[in-house]
């Protein structure tokens, strides 16, 4: 078995599934047209499913190798009919193709593509974890996510993206950005009110 699940019912496959399942992805850019990068990103994830939700975009202050520049970062939930792997393998081809090079690590880059959550399952392999391993101390990943879906549960930590986000301790300097007037609003307003602190 490959992958585990949390849900009795739902039995752990590697083939394409027909049944959309969310996901939520963290999208993050600190090379050139940042927002460019972002946006060009979200429409080639057409190409694994359809964009549900997608959150306001958030300057943040770059760590682990904090010497380069500022990131831009957003969090988007998409409905996809892949498999994990499936969905990895399609952003990897989207980070390569908008010029995405793994010269150093957690180094600069005009893309990058984490996925965070599948629905509610857990996945321990290689070359894919899920939950996203570090997302639980980041703030540029709780920061936006919690902005789009603060009342999901973390499956492994039982505890919602919101009550996670208020767990960090000060720290990296995360700016909401105003949304631009030209801008589609893709963010789902199911969870009006719940806009990141």
């Amino acid at each position: 078995m490959n992958f585990s699940v949390e849900t009795c019912a739902r039995k752990p496959d590697t083939s394409s599934r027909t049944v959309p399942t969310l996901a939520y992805l963290s999208l993050g850019s600190n090379v050139g047209d940042r927002e460019a990068h972002l946006r060009d990103a979200l429409a080639r994830l057409g190409a694994a499913g359809r964009v549900v939700a997608m959150s306001s975009f958030y300057e943040t202050e770059p760590v682990e190798f904090t010497h380069q520049p500022w990131f831009l970062n957003c969090a988007v939930a998409i409905e996809t009919a892949q498999a994990p792997r499936q969905l990895m393998n399609t952003i990897l081809h989207i980070e390569e193709e908008m010029g995405r090079r793994r010269l150093q690590k957690k180094g600069p880059r005009s893309i990058d593509i984490d996925i965070l959550l599948f629905d509610n399952v857990t996945i321990d392999l290689k070359e894919l974890t899920v939950p996203h391993p570090a997302m639980r101390q980041r703030r540029f990943v709780l920061e936006p996510l919690a902005e789009i879906a603060p009342e999901v549960l973390h499956p492994v930590l039982k505890k919602t993206i919101r009550e996670l986000r208020d767990l960090l301790p000060e720290g990296q300097t995360v700016r909401r950005v105003p949304r631009s007037s030209t801008a589609g609003d893709q963010r789902s307003t199911a969870n009006d009110g719940s806009k990141a602190q």
